[in-house]
Protein backbone atom coordinates (compact mmCIF):
# COMPACT_ATOMS: atom_id res chain seq x y z
CA UNK A 1 0.00 0.00 0.00
CA UNK A 2 1.63 3.09 -1.19
CA UNK A 3 0.18 6.35 1.57
CA UNK A 4 0.10 9.30 -0.44
CA UNK A 5 -1.68 11.68 2.67
CA UNK A 6 0.76 13.04 4.52
CA UNK A 7 -0.69 16.56 4.40
CA UNK A 8 -3.50 15.15 6.82
CA UNK A 9 -0.84 12.97 9.02
CA UNK A 10 2.48 12.20 8.07
CA UNK A 11 3.82 8.51 9.14
CA UNK A 12 6.06 9.04 12.27
CA UNK A 13 9.35 9.17 12.05
CA UNK A 14 11.88 6.96 13.90
CA UNK A 15 14.11 9.41 15.77
CA UNK A 16 9.88 10.14 17.27
CA UNK A 17 8.86 6.69 17.82
CA UNK A 18 12.71 6.17 19.76
CA UNK A 19 12.16 9.63 21.98
CA UNK A 20 9.12 8.71 22.74
CA UNK A 21 9.70 5.01 24.17
CA UNK A 22 12.62 6.75 25.80
CA UNK A 23 10.70 9.54 27.51
CA UNK A 24 7.80 6.96 28.48
CA UNK A 25 10.46 5.55 31.45
CA UNK A 26 11.97 9.43 31.79
CA UNK A 27 9.61 11.31 31.58
CA UNK A 28 6.00 10.42 33.67
CA UNK A 29 6.62 12.70 36.49
CA UNK A 30 4.94 16.06 36.87
CA UNK A 31 7.80 18.54 35.89
CA UNK A 32 6.21 21.21 38.09
CA UNK A 33 7.49 19.42 41.09
CA UNK A 34 10.97 19.26 42.69
CA UNK A 35 11.83 16.10 43.89
CA UNK A 36 13.78 14.30 41.51
CA UNK A 37 11.55 12.28 39.31
CA UNK A 38 9.81 15.70 38.81
CA UNK A 39 13.66 17.56 37.85
CA UNK A 40 14.29 15.11 35.82
CA UNK A 41 10.79 15.30 33.91
CA UNK A 42 11.16 18.91 33.59
CA UNK A 43 14.89 19.10 32.11
CA UNK A 44 12.88 16.86 29.24
CA UNK A 45 10.59 19.65 28.77
CA UNK A 46 12.92 22.43 28.82
CA UNK A 47 15.13 20.43 26.48
CA UNK A 48 12.17 19.44 23.87
CA UNK A 49 11.13 23.60 23.97
CA UNK A 50 14.57 24.59 23.53
CA UNK A 51 14.74 22.41 20.69
CA UNK A 52 11.57 23.38 18.94
CA UNK A 53 12.11 26.65 19.74
CA UNK A 54 15.36 26.63 17.66
CA UNK A 55 13.39 25.18 14.54
CA UNK A 56 10.68 27.48 14.94
CA UNK A 57 13.42 30.43 15.04
CA UNK A 58 11.85 32.13 18.35
CA UNK A 59 12.57 32.50 22.22
CA UNK A 60 11.94 29.22 24.29
CA UNK A 61 9.88 31.78 27.00
CA UNK A 62 7.64 32.54 23.75
CA UNK A 63 6.70 28.73 22.71
CA UNK A 64 4.14 26.67 24.55
CA UNK A 65 3.20 23.18 23.89
CA UNK A 66 -0.89 22.54 22.72
CA UNK A 67 -2.81 19.25 22.87
CA UNK A 68 -2.82 19.65 19.13
CA UNK A 69 -2.36 22.42 16.54
CA UNK A 70 -6.24 23.04 16.08
CA UNK A 71 -5.93 24.10 19.72
CA UNK A 72 -3.05 26.09 19.08
CA UNK A 73 -5.05 27.71 16.19
CA UNK A 74 -7.94 28.59 18.87
CA UNK A 75 -5.36 29.94 21.55
CA UNK A 76 -3.90 31.74 19.74
CA UNK A 77 -6.96 33.47 18.38
CA UNK A 78 -8.50 34.43 21.27
CA UNK A 79 -5.89 35.30 22.61
CA UNK A 80 -4.62 37.39 20.49
CA UNK A 81 -7.90 39.65 20.22
CA UNK A 82 -8.62 39.50 23.51
CA UNK A 83 -4.99 41.05 24.17
CA UNK A 84 -6.15 44.05 21.60
CA UNK A 85 -9.84 44.04 22.45
CA UNK A 86 -8.92 48.51 23.16
CA UNK A 87 -8.22 48.43 19.41
CA UNK A 88 -11.29 46.89 18.14
CA UNK A 89 -12.73 43.82 16.83
CA UNK A 90 -11.61 43.53 13.75
CA UNK A 91 -10.24 40.14 12.57
CA UNK A 92 -8.99 39.24 8.74
CA UNK A 93 -8.55 36.10 7.39
CA UNK A 94 -7.72 34.43 3.92
CA UNK A 95 -10.40 32.26 2.17
CA UNK A 96 -8.68 29.62 2.09
CA UNK A 97 -7.47 28.96 5.55
CA UNK A 98 -7.44 25.71 7.77
CA UNK A 99 -10.47 24.98 9.10
CA UNK A 100 -9.51 25.65 12.26
CA UNK A 101 -8.91 29.26 11.23
CA UNK A 102 -12.55 30.02 10.13
CA UNK A 103 -14.24 27.93 12.72
CA UNK A 104 -12.64 30.17 15.07
CA UNK A 105 -13.28 33.71 12.73
CA UNK A 106 -17.10 32.31 12.73
CA UNK A 107 -16.87 32.27 16.74
CA UNK A 108 -15.60 36.24 16.74
CA UNK A 109 -18.05 36.90 14.30
CA UNK A 110 -20.95 35.19 16.00
CA UNK A 111 -20.16 37.19 18.97
CA UNK A 112 -20.63 40.47 17.24
CA UNK A 113 -16.63 41.20 15.96
CA UNK A 114 -15.84 42.36 12.34
CA UNK A 115 -14.60 39.41 9.79
CA UNK A 116 -13.16 40.26 6.51
CA UNK A 117 -12.37 37.41 4.22
CA UNK A 118 -9.52 37.95 1.78
CA UNK A 119 -9.81 36.31 -1.69
CA UNK A 120 -7.21 34.28 -3.37
CA UNK A 121 -6.40 33.76 -7.10
CA UNK A 122 -7.10 30.91 -9.34
CA UNK A 123 -3.61 29.52 -8.01
CA UNK A 124 -4.50 29.84 -4.03
CA UNK A 125 -2.22 32.57 -3.47
CA UNK A 126 -3.33 36.27 -1.84
CA UNK A 127 -2.27 39.41 -2.96
CA UNK A 128 -0.41 41.25 -0.40
CA UNK A 129 -1.82 44.66 -0.88
CA UNK A 130 -5.53 42.59 -0.49
CA UNK A 131 -4.46 42.24 3.02
CA UNK A 132 -3.15 46.11 3.16
CA UNK A 133 -6.52 47.28 1.60
CA UNK A 134 -8.28 44.90 4.87
CA UNK A 135 -6.29 46.72 7.23
CA UNK A 136 -7.93 48.99 9.45
CA UNK A 137 -8.10 51.45 12.68
CA UNK A 138 -9.55 48.87 14.52
CA UNK A 139 -7.75 45.72 13.27
CA UNK A 140 -6.92 43.81 16.05
CA UNK A 141 -5.69 40.42 14.32
CA UNK A 142 -5.04 39.39 10.54
CA UNK A 143 -4.34 35.92 10.20
CA UNK A 144 -2.61 33.76 6.83
CA UNK A 145 -1.29 30.28 6.71
CA UNK A 146 2.12 29.48 5.63
CA UNK A 147 1.38 27.15 2.62
CA UNK A 148 -2.28 25.62 1.90
CA UNK A 149 -3.13 22.32 2.88
CA UNK A 150 -5.11 20.90 -0.11
CA UNK A 151 -3.17 22.56 -3.27
CA UNK A 152 0.15 23.31 -1.75
CA UNK A 153 0.48 27.13 -2.46
CA UNK A 154 3.03 28.97 -0.22
CA UNK A 155 1.50 32.08 0.46
CA UNK A 156 3.65 35.53 0.91
CA UNK A 157 4.15 35.64 4.43
CA UNK A 158 7.00 37.69 4.82
CA UNK A 159 5.24 40.33 2.68
CA UNK A 160 2.00 40.36 4.94
CA UNK A 161 3.68 40.38 7.85
CA UNK A 162 5.76 43.63 7.21
CA UNK A 163 2.40 45.01 5.76
CA UNK A 164 0.88 44.43 9.22
CA UNK A 165 4.12 45.53 11.33
CA UNK A 166 3.68 48.83 9.42
CA UNK A 167 -0.03 48.93 10.45
CA UNK A 168 1.05 47.79 14.04
CA UNK A 169 -1.47 44.73 13.44
CA UNK A 170 -0.35 41.37 14.82
CA UNK A 171 -0.08 38.52 12.03
CA UNK A 172 -0.41 35.07 13.09
CA UNK A 173 0.65 32.28 11.18
CA UNK A 174 -0.68 28.67 10.94
CA UNK A 175 2.29 27.03 9.78
CA UNK A 176 1.18 23.26 9.98
CA UNK A 177 1.98 22.28 6.81
CA UNK A 178 5.27 24.04 6.27
CA UNK A 179 7.40 24.00 9.57
CA UNK A 180 8.80 20.21 9.09
CA UNK A 181 10.21 22.03 5.45
CA UNK A 182 12.19 25.32 7.39
CA UNK A 183 11.46 28.20 9.47
CA UNK A 184 8.43 30.55 8.50
CA UNK A 185 10.10 33.71 7.17
CA UNK A 186 9.51 37.18 8.18
CA UNK A 187 8.52 39.39 11.32
CA UNK A 188 5.15 37.36 12.16
CA UNK A 189 4.20 37.71 15.46
CA UNK A 190 2.31 34.69 16.49
CA UNK A 191 2.32 31.03 14.74
CA UNK A 192 0.76 27.54 15.16
CA UNK A 193 2.04 24.12 14.09
CA UNK A 194 0.92 20.48 14.65
CA UNK A 195 3.78 17.81 15.63
CA UNK A 196 1.65 14.96 13.00
CA UNK A 197 2.15 17.14 10.58
CA UNK A 198 6.31 16.91 10.59
CA UNK A 199 6.29 13.16 11.90
CA UNK A 200 5.67 13.52 15.33
CA UNK A 201 3.05 11.89 17.31
CA UNK A 202 -0.24 13.22 17.38
CA UNK A 203 -1.65 15.09 20.53
CA UNK A 204 0.58 17.83 20.43
CA UNK A 205 0.56 21.34 18.76
CA UNK A 206 2.92 24.12 19.30
CA UNK A 207 1.70 27.94 19.90
CA UNK A 208 4.83 30.77 19.63
CA UNK A 209 3.70 34.57 20.98
CA UNK A 210 6.35 36.91 20.01
CA UNK A 211 7.57 39.29 23.29
CA UNK A 212 5.62 42.63 23.14
CA UNK A 213 2.26 40.88 21.15
CA UNK A 214 -0.74 41.80 23.57
CA UNK A 215 -2.02 38.77 24.33
CA UNK A 216 -4.45 37.66 26.91
CA UNK A 217 -5.17 33.87 26.91
CA UNK A 218 -9.16 33.08 27.38
CA UNK A 219 -10.67 30.89 29.49
CA UNK A 220 -9.78 29.21 33.01
CA UNK A 221 -5.86 29.15 33.15
CA UNK A 222 -3.14 27.57 34.97
CA UNK A 223 0.09 27.55 36.23
CA UNK A 224 1.43 25.13 33.29
CA UNK A 225 2.28 26.40 29.95
CA UNK A 226 2.53 30.21 31.11
CA UNK A 227 -1.17 30.20 31.61
CA UNK A 228 -2.10 29.80 27.75
CA UNK A 229 -2.11 25.84 27.72
CA UNK A 230 -4.02 24.51 30.66
CA UNK A 231 -3.90 21.12 31.83
CA UNK A 232 -0.79 18.18 32.50
CA UNK A 233 1.57 18.24 30.03
CA UNK A 234 1.74 14.61 27.39
CA UNK A 235 5.93 15.28 28.11
CA UNK A 236 6.71 12.13 26.14
CA UNK A 237 5.17 13.39 23.06
CA UNK A 238 6.31 16.41 23.24
CA UNK A 239 9.67 14.90 23.66
CA UNK A 240 9.13 13.05 20.61
CA UNK A 241 7.40 16.24 18.63
CA UNK A 242 10.13 18.18 19.33
CA UNK A 243 12.98 14.97 18.58
CA UNK A 244 11.21 14.39 15.11
CA UNK A 245 11.27 18.22 14.22
CA UNK A 246 14.53 18.36 14.43
CA UNK A 247 15.35 15.23 12.68
CA UNK A 248 13.05 16.42 9.29
CA UNK A 249 14.74 19.50 9.61
CA UNK A 250 18.13 17.62 8.95
CA UNK A 251 16.94 15.88 6.50
CA UNK A 252 14.60 18.57 4.90
CA UNK A 253 17.22 20.13 2.17
CA UNK A 254 17.67 17.35 0.31
CA UNK A 255 14.41 15.33 0.74
CA UNK A 256 12.69 18.18 -0.42
CA UNK A 257 14.63 17.90 -3.95
CA UNK A 258 13.83 14.70 -4.08
CA UNK A 259 9.72 15.08 -3.63
CA UNK A 260 9.56 18.19 -5.79
CA UNK A 261 10.94 15.92 -8.65
CA UNK A 262 8.57 13.09 -8.07
CA UNK A 263 5.45 15.89 -7.98
CA UNK A 264 6.77 17.68 -11.02
CA UNK A 265 6.81 14.08 -12.61
CA UNK A 266 3.05 13.86 -12.04
CA UNK A 267 2.00 17.20 -12.47
CA UNK A 268 3.85 17.04 -15.96
CA UNK A 269 2.27 13.40 -16.77
CA UNK A 270 -1.12 13.49 -15.41
CA UNK A 271 -2.87 15.98 -17.79
CA UNK A 272 -0.92 14.34 -20.59
CA UNK A 273 -2.22 10.65 -19.15
CA UNK A 274 -5.67 11.36 -18.17
CA UNK A 275 -8.32 13.66 -20.51
CA UNK A 276 -9.65 16.39 -19.45
CA UNK A 277 -7.76 17.11 -16.16
CA UNK A 278 -6.30 20.55 -14.49
CA UNK A 279 -3.59 20.50 -12.54
CA UNK A 280 -4.24 22.91 -9.85
CA UNK A 281 -2.22 25.51 -7.15
CA UNK A 282 0.79 27.75 -7.35
CA UNK A 283 3.43 25.82 -10.20
CA UNK A 284 6.29 27.22 -8.68
CA UNK A 285 5.69 28.40 -5.07
CA UNK A 286 4.53 25.61 -3.34
CA UNK A 287 5.24 22.44 -1.13
CA UNK A 288 7.70 19.91 -1.88
CA UNK A 289 5.38 16.97 -1.19
CA UNK A 290 1.90 18.15 -2.32
CA UNK A 291 0.25 17.93 -6.07
CA UNK A 292 -3.37 18.35 -6.59
CA UNK A 293 -5.70 17.83 -9.76
CA UNK A 294 -9.19 18.12 -10.92
CA UNK A 295 -10.81 15.52 -13.31
CA UNK A 296 -13.58 16.29 -14.94
CA UNK A 297 -16.74 13.64 -14.98
CA UNK A 298 -15.79 11.81 -11.99
CA UNK A 299 -17.18 11.84 -8.46
CA UNK A 300 -13.82 11.82 -5.78
CA UNK A 301 -15.14 10.07 -3.50
CA UNK A 302 -15.81 7.23 -5.91
CA UNK A 303 -12.55 7.82 -7.98
CA UNK A 304 -11.00 7.51 -4.24
CA UNK A 305 -12.25 4.23 -3.46
CA UNK A 306 -10.64 2.61 -6.24
CA UNK A 307 -7.60 4.35 -6.11
CA UNK A 308 -7.24 2.78 -2.09
CA UNK A 309 -8.87 -0.69 -3.91
CA UNK A 310 -5.40 -0.14 -6.25
CA UNK A 311 -3.11 0.33 -3.20
CA UNK A 312 -2.90 4.20 -2.89
CA UNK A 313 -4.16 6.21 -0.16
CA UNK A 314 -4.89 9.79 -1.38
CA UNK A 315 -7.55 12.25 0.00
CA UNK A 316 -9.62 14.87 -2.13
CA UNK A 317 -10.79 18.13 -1.72
CA UNK A 318 -14.52 16.92 -3.49
CA UNK A 319 -17.50 19.08 -2.94
CA UNK A 320 -19.06 15.68 -2.18
CA UNK A 321 -17.36 13.99 0.61
CA UNK A 322 -19.59 11.31 2.53
CA UNK A 323 -19.86 13.12 5.22
CA UNK A 324 -20.79 16.38 4.78
CA UNK A 325 -21.88 17.10 0.40
CA UNK A 326 -20.05 20.32 0.77
CA UNK A 327 -17.93 21.84 -1.59
CA UNK A 328 -14.07 22.26 -0.27
CA UNK A 329 -13.96 26.10 0.71
CA UNK A 330 -10.18 26.15 -0.77
CA UNK A 331 -11.14 25.04 -4.21
CA UNK A 332 -14.36 27.24 -3.49
CA UNK A 333 -12.18 30.20 -2.97
CA UNK A 334 -9.62 28.92 -6.04
CA UNK A 335 -12.31 29.00 -8.53
CA UNK A 336 -11.30 26.04 -9.47
CA UNK A 337 -13.17 22.41 -9.92
CA UNK A 338 -14.57 20.57 -6.92
CA UNK A 339 -15.28 17.44 -8.06
CA UNK A 340 -12.95 14.91 -9.14
CA UNK A 341 -10.09 16.53 -7.17
CA UNK A 342 -7.49 14.32 -5.86
CA UNK A 343 -4.24 15.23 -3.50
CA UNK A 344 -1.01 13.47 -3.36
CA UNK A 345 0.91 14.36 -1.24
CA UNK A 346 3.75 12.26 -0.50
CA UNK A 347 5.56 11.51 2.79
CA UNK A 348 9.61 11.74 3.09
CA UNK A 349 10.90 8.51 2.16
CA UNK A 350 8.37 7.87 -0.89
CA UNK A 351 10.02 5.79 -3.61
CA UNK A 352 9.89 7.06 -7.04
CA UNK A 353 8.67 3.54 -8.15
CA UNK A 354 5.46 3.93 -6.17
CA UNK A 355 4.55 7.17 -8.19
CA UNK A 356 5.47 5.78 -11.41
CA UNK A 357 2.85 2.66 -10.21
CA UNK A 358 0.30 5.32 -9.02
CA UNK A 359 0.69 6.76 -13.11
CA UNK A 360 0.22 3.75 -14.26
CA UNK A 361 -2.88 3.02 -12.28
CA UNK A 362 -4.46 6.71 -12.44
CA UNK A 363 -5.69 6.52 -15.95
CA UNK A 364 -7.69 3.67 -16.09
CA UNK A 365 -9.28 3.97 -12.66
CA UNK A 366 -10.49 7.61 -13.84
CA UNK A 367 -11.91 5.80 -17.22
CA UNK A 368 -13.76 3.37 -15.08
CA UNK A 369 -14.92 6.01 -12.66
CA UNK A 370 -16.07 8.28 -16.14
CA UNK A 371 -17.71 4.95 -17.77
CA UNK A 372 -19.49 4.07 -14.49
CA UNK A 373 -20.92 7.80 -14.26
CA UNK A 374 -21.29 8.73 -17.64
CA UNK A 375 -24.22 6.57 -19.29
CA UNK A 376 -26.04 8.33 -22.26
CA UNK A 377 -28.74 11.51 -21.14
CA UNK A 378 -32.08 9.55 -20.46
CA UNK A 379 -34.62 10.49 -23.28
CA UNK A 380 -36.48 13.44 -22.56
CA UNK A 381 -33.96 14.83 -20.29
CA UNK A 382 -32.80 17.28 -23.09
CA UNK A 383 -35.73 19.60 -24.68
CA UNK A 384 -35.42 22.26 -27.14
CA UNK A 385 -36.38 25.68 -26.16
CA UNK A 386 -35.89 27.91 -29.30
CA UNK A 387 -32.53 27.81 -30.81
CA UNK A 388 -31.35 26.77 -27.32
CA UNK A 389 -31.01 23.72 -24.96
CA UNK A 390 -32.18 23.29 -21.61
CA UNK A 391 -30.72 20.38 -19.45
CA UNK A 392 -32.64 19.14 -16.70
CA UNK A 393 -31.08 17.81 -13.89
CA UNK A 394 -32.88 18.20 -11.09
CA UNK A 395 -32.62 15.83 -8.33
CA UNK A 396 -28.93 14.57 -9.83
CA UNK A 397 -25.97 15.02 -7.75
CA UNK A 398 -22.23 16.33 -9.93
CA UNK A 399 -20.74 16.16 -11.36
CA UNK A 400 -23.92 14.77 -13.38
CA UNK A 401 -25.18 18.32 -14.45
CA UNK A 402 -21.60 18.87 -15.75
CA UNK A 403 -21.90 15.34 -17.63
CA UNK A 404 -24.54 16.20 -19.14
CA UNK A 405 -23.68 19.65 -19.98
CA UNK A 406 -20.73 18.30 -21.76
CA UNK A 407 -22.75 15.62 -23.81
CA UNK A 408 -24.81 18.65 -25.57
CA UNK A 409 -22.62 21.58 -25.65
CA UNK A 410 -21.76 20.24 -29.17
CA UNK A 411 -25.91 20.08 -30.62
CA UNK A 412 -26.13 23.71 -30.35
CA UNK A 413 -24.19 26.40 -32.63
CA UNK A 414 -21.58 28.87 -31.75
CA UNK A 415 -23.36 31.38 -29.99
CA UNK A 416 -26.39 28.85 -28.69
CA UNK A 417 -26.81 28.35 -25.45
CA UNK A 418 -27.25 25.77 -23.10
CA UNK A 419 -29.35 26.14 -19.66
CA UNK A 420 -28.56 23.76 -16.83
CA UNK A 421 -31.09 22.94 -14.40
CA UNK A 422 -29.46 22.00 -10.81
CA UNK A 423 -30.45 21.59 -7.45
CA UNK A 424 -27.38 20.90 -6.25
CA UNK A 425 -25.03 23.47 -4.73
CA UNK A 426 -21.83 22.29 -5.98
CA UNK A 427 -22.98 22.99 -9.63
CA UNK A 428 -22.74 26.61 -9.08
CA UNK A 429 -18.55 25.95 -8.42
CA UNK A 430 -18.77 23.26 -10.85
CA UNK A 431 -20.09 24.48 -13.97
CA UNK A 432 -18.16 27.75 -14.20
CA UNK A 433 -14.92 26.02 -13.92
CA UNK A 434 -15.63 23.38 -16.74
CA UNK A 435 -16.16 26.63 -18.96
CA UNK A 436 -12.65 28.01 -18.18
CA UNK A 437 -11.61 24.30 -18.45
CA UNK A 438 -13.38 23.48 -22.06
CA UNK A 439 -13.04 27.73 -23.27
CA UNK A 440 -16.67 28.12 -23.21
CA UNK A 441 -18.69 31.39 -21.96
CA UNK A 442 -19.75 30.76 -18.67
CA UNK A 443 -22.95 33.69 -18.88
CA UNK A 444 -24.16 33.62 -15.06
CA UNK A 445 -27.18 31.79 -13.34
CA UNK A 446 -30.84 33.04 -12.87
CA UNK A 447 -33.54 31.52 -10.88
CA UNK A 448 -36.04 28.72 -12.26
CA UNK A 449 -39.29 27.12 -11.04
CA UNK A 450 -36.92 24.50 -8.95
CA UNK A 451 -33.30 24.93 -8.22
CA UNK A 452 -31.21 27.35 -10.76
CA UNK A 453 -30.50 27.69 -14.08
CA UNK A 454 -26.76 28.27 -15.13
CA UNK A 455 -26.09 29.69 -18.70
CA UNK A 456 -23.47 28.64 -20.68
CA UNK A 457 -22.84 30.07 -24.30
CA UNK A 458 -21.18 28.07 -26.94
CA UNK A 459 -17.68 29.95 -28.28
CA UNK A 460 -16.34 26.90 -30.63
Amino acid sequence: MAYFDAASAAPLHPVARQALLASLDEGWADPARLYREGRRARLLLDAAREAAAEAVGCRADELVFTPSGTRAVHAGVAGALAGRRRVGRHLIVSAVEHSSVLHAAEVHETGGGALTQVPVARTGAVDPAAYAAALREDTALACLQSANHEVGTEQPVAEVADLCRAAGVPLLVDAAQSLGWGRVEGDWSLLAGSAHKWGGPSGVGLLVVRKGVRFAPQGPVDERESGRAPGFENLPAIVAAAASLRAVRAEAAAEAARLRELTERIRARVPALVPDVEVVGDPARRLPGIVTFSCLYVDGETLLHELDRAGFSVSSGSSCTSSTLTPSHVLKAMGVLTEGNVRVSLPPGTPAEAVERFLEVLPGTVAAVRERLGAPVATGTVRTAGPDLVVDALGRRCPIPVIELAKVIDDVPVGGTVRVLSDDEAARLDIPAWCEMRGQEYVGEEPAERGTAYLVRRTG
